[in-house]
């Protein structure tokens, strides 16, 4: 249990820290996070859930992919983040709710999608988290986890080499989400873009 705080609390301290500009480092993502939310197949009226949100930016797509009468809501761990997302007018496209993906205060099957953009590997117990996330997802609803980037272009951007027990890595995220409720439909994992793209069983 220390440990998972541990990781739980250096998780926030890292996204408070650089919360305020995050966009501006990366203003090339949209294209990606656009096909990303693609991927999920939404429509007209229905309910989708951006966890980890961080500041939002997938919302603004989410809210066209749904419409007015549909449902956005982004949650994320991390305050900070949440207040750059309300300073950048992401409020206008759904709810904005702090709480932790493991224990999220949603009820039951209370979306169609969702859309997890490099949170995967910050949960510090990913099983927990996906777990977490079926629960509130409606039996045959989507998952995305997806970052703008795959695996091997980002570990070299950060000068990393990849680890082999990467939660990412297709062996082991398939068998996480084929125990917690998901079925995974379509792995990409190229220099363009992470997309582990999963159906909630049914």
């Amino acid at each position: 249990m220390a440990r998972r705080t541990r990781d739980r609390r250096e998780t926030r301290e890292f996204f408070a820290a650089r919360a305020v500009g995050w966009e501006t480092r990366y203003p090339d993502d949209v294209p990606a996070y656009a096909a990303a939310v693609g991927e999920l197949g939404l429509h007209t009226g229905d309910r989708a859930l951006d966890a980890g949100c961080g500041t939002a930016r997938a919302m603004p797509l989410l809210r066209a992919a749904v419409g007015p009468s549909g449902t956005v809501v982004g949650v994320d761990v991390t305050p900070e983040m949440l207040h750059e997302a309300a300073h950048l007018g992401r409020g206008a496209d759904g709810a904005l709710v702090e709480a932790e993906g493991g224990q999220l205060p949603l009820r039951d099957g209370a979306f169609d999608a969702v859309f997890a953009a490099g949170l995967v590997n910050h949960l510090p117990d990913p099983a927990a988290g996906l777990r977490e996330l079926a629960r509130v997802t409606l039996p045959g609803g989507r998952l995305a986890l997806f970052h703008p980037l795959g695996r091997a272009a980002l570990a070299a951007r950060r000068g990393h080499e990849l680890e082999p027990d990467d939660v990412r890595a297709q062996p082991q995220i398939g068998r996480i989400l084929a125990a917690t409720g998901w079925e995974l439909a379509l792995f990409d994992d190229s220099d363009e873009r992470y997309l582990a793209l999963a159906v909630r069983a049914r």
